[in-house]
């Protein structure tokens, strides 16, 4: 039994109450504040947390901008990834996601009281639309997560090859750029069993546009993904960065 069957089955008696208020959400979201919105989902995500039986380990916080968007830019281990930084961001964001799960129920309600987008990774006109509308959404001042490896490693802490064009979100706005680094990520949902797991989510220091200006795309994405791949190297246990080929 996976950690997500068990939990809902041994807890089976929340499911209906917290569907219905997620629908209520979704379906009257103009009629609560962003806020609002981002509360209740941080209320639901971190109880997937406690009903998982995990230990979320968090840290730099206090790196969030506070006035302002800005883009987080994560590495992508596993399934409960944007589950882990929704639980613990403190200012409400939109998640670029894949247009797979754009069409799963759950899904399709968190996208509408996220202002989140799904993004159709075969189509390139249709990931360039998605890219306009955050940096739209970045000049309105709300905030957005992007994972751009794209897709998840599921193995180990090793990162992938981070794709350069989800950065033009921040170039084409100079919005500060947090890099998120995620470690043991992959072991809630992507692991048989449910026994406890300790997963850590890292929000490092934003690199704000003063820094990264001239770059181009692909230049800050390897600055992100190093920095990002220092702190995993100083917090996961060595014998988890498998290479993504050998793993």
């Amino acid at each position: 039994m996976n950690r997500l069957t068990w939990s809902m089955w041994t807890h089976f008696w929340r499911v209906p109450f917290l569907w219905h208020r997620l629908c209520h959400y979704a379906n009257h979201a103009e009629k609560y504040t962003e806020a609002e919105r981002w509360a209740f989902m941080q209320e639901l995500f971190q109880l997937s947390v406690t009903l998982g039986n995990i230990e979320l380990l968090v840290a730099g916080q206090e790196n969030l901008p506070e006035e302002g968007g800005f883009m987080l830019y994560s590495n992508h281990q596993g399934k409960f990834d944007a589950s882990a930084i929704v639980a613990t961001c403190a200012r409400p964001l939109g998640v670029v996601m894949k247009k797979e799960l754009a069409v799963h129920p759950f899904f399709k309600r968190v996208i509408r009281c996220t202002n989140s987008f799904a993004m159709d990774r075969e189509s390139a006109r249709q990931s360039l639309t998605v890219i306009n509308n955050v940096i739209a959404e970045i000049k309105k001042g709300r905030n957005y997560l992007i994972f751009p490896e794209g897709e998840a490693n599921r193995f180990s802490n090793a990162v992938g090859t981070f794709k350069h064009g989800s950065f033009r979100c921040a170039t084409k706005t100079g919005c500060p750029v947090v890099p998120v680094a995620l470690v043991d990520c992959f072991k809630p949902m992507d692991q048989a069993g449910h026994d406890r797991v300790t997963i850590q989510v890292h929000y490092l220091p934003p690199i704000y546009a003063e820094e990264y200006r001239g770059m181009s795309t692909t230049q800050l994405a390897e600055l992100v993904k190093s920095r990002i791949e220092a702190t995993i190297r100083d917090y996961a246990d060595p014998a988890s960065i498998i290479p993504l080929a050998e793993a």
